[in-house]
């Protein structure tokens, strides 16, 4: 990995060291290290195939390391790429069950949500069941399922695929919104634009054979 120190003033909140991950013979991650400080903005960017899901999947719980260690002095909200939901529920119905798994009371986890999927111009009135709406519109419940308990890190992993425009600038509002409220934000992304919207770049390199490509450098502030 590589990536320009942290100019963020604080204590990291989230933390790796010599992460090392394989699937089966072929080596993904390589002693990755990594600080992510409150309020900061990180972008995680890399080739396909660079380890970028694989990263975020394990600083948040889901996936162990072969060596290393990760270490989150807070809640996280990890928002995957592909939508986990559950197709026969509707929206409402999964802020009350995922807002369960947070410990909150029914009622504040649907007011946390259709605040968040507001922004988002999602159709907060809409009672269908997810499998009969479109991409974007999963993705905009899928991140809000994300940060429901207000998580003081947040994991996006392309978090706007199928955004209109205008979704698109709502979510790029809301970052900075959590970002001044002291969140630790980490997203991953293809779009060199975004590159300009975080605090600090990080890139993972792909690994050929034996060698990385390019030389890992660790990026901890």
């Amino acid at each position: 990995m590589r990536g320009m120190d942290s100019t963020v003033p604080g204590v990291p909140v989230l933390q790796a060291r010599e992460l090392v991950k394989r699937f089966g013979r072929k080596l993904v991650l390589d002693g990755v290290n990594l600080d992510v400080r409150p309020g900061e903005v990180v972008a995680l960017v890399g080739e396909n195939g660079s380890g970028k899901t694989t990263l975020l999947r394990m600083l948040g719980g889901l996936l162990r390391p072969d060596a290393g260690w990760t270490d989150a002095r807070t809640e996280i909200g990890y928002c995957p790429q592909i939508p986990g939901l559950i197709e026969l529920l509707n929206a409402e119905e999964h802020l009350r069950y995922f807002g369960a798994a947070r410990n909150l009371p029914g009622d504040v986890a649907v007011s946390q949500g259709r605040r968040l999927l507001s922004e988002l111009r999602f159709p907060i009135d809409d009672t269908t069941s997810v499998r009969y709406l479109s991409s974007g519109s999963r993705q905009k419940l899928n991140l809000a399922l994300a940060a429901l308990g207000d998580p003081g890190i947040l994991l996006f992993d392309e978090p706007y695929q199928g955004f209109d425009h205008g979704s698109y600038v709502s979510f790029w509002d809301r970052i900075r919104a959590w970002q001044d409220q002291g969140r630790a934000i980490i997203v991953v992304t293809h779009l060199l634009v975004e590159r300009q919207r975080a605090d600090r770049v990080l890139e993972l390199a792909v690994h050929r054979g034996s060698t990385t490509v390019p030389p890992v450098a660790s990026g901890v502030s």
